[in-house]
């Protein structure tokens, strides 16, 4: 099949965020941690002369996908080397929103017991909420935040707008 030739039928008809990817050396180390720890589930898993390619979302999310990817390259096909692949972190996170407290609070004595809990269960200001934040086996930080207001600004904001995708 040529570059010229479109290789899917389906595709969004305005651009749109899809995807977080991350560098990691053990893809099914990642993929038992998200599994474990988020809402998210594989959606795809591939394998090539580079390495391993997984993509992890959630399937409720079927209109509107977001995908986090997860790509283990093999030794010597590293398409980036010789630069490192660094953590997020401390600042830079990948985002979870939670529909209560309670879940906070869960996920925040789940990760303590497995050693990954960062920070909190804490209360921050307003445009933060009620946050926990876990390290992956990458070192990656991933928060768990409730009230955080994202649903409720963009409704303010962009309310009744169509998106057309």
């Amino acid at each position: 099949m040529s570059a010229e030739q479109p290789q899917h039928r389906l595709r969004p008809s305005r651009p749109t965020w899809t995807h977080i990817a991350l560098h990691v050396r053990d893809v099914d180390r990642a993929i038992a941690w998200y599994e474990e720890f988020t809402h998210l589930r594989v959606l795809m898993r591939e394998e090539d002369e580079d390495g391993y390619s997984v993509w992890l979302g959630d399937e409720t999310e079927v209109d509107h996908p977001f995908i986090l990817v997860l790509g283990q390259f093999f030794e010597g096909h590293d398409p980036f080397a010789p630069a490192e692949h660094p953590a997020l972190g401390p600042f830079a996170h990948i985002g979870i929103e939670v529909p209560s407290r309670q879940m906070i609070d869960d996920t925040a004595a789940k990760a303590r017991e497995a050693d990954c809990l960062v920070l909190g269960p804490v209360q921050m200001p307003k445009r933060i909420g009620y946050i926990c934040f876990l390290r992956d086996p990458e070192g990656n930080m991933v928060e768990f935040s409730y009230d955080q207001g994202v649903y409720e600004k963009a409704r303010e904001i962009w309310g009744g707008k169509s998106t057309g995708a």
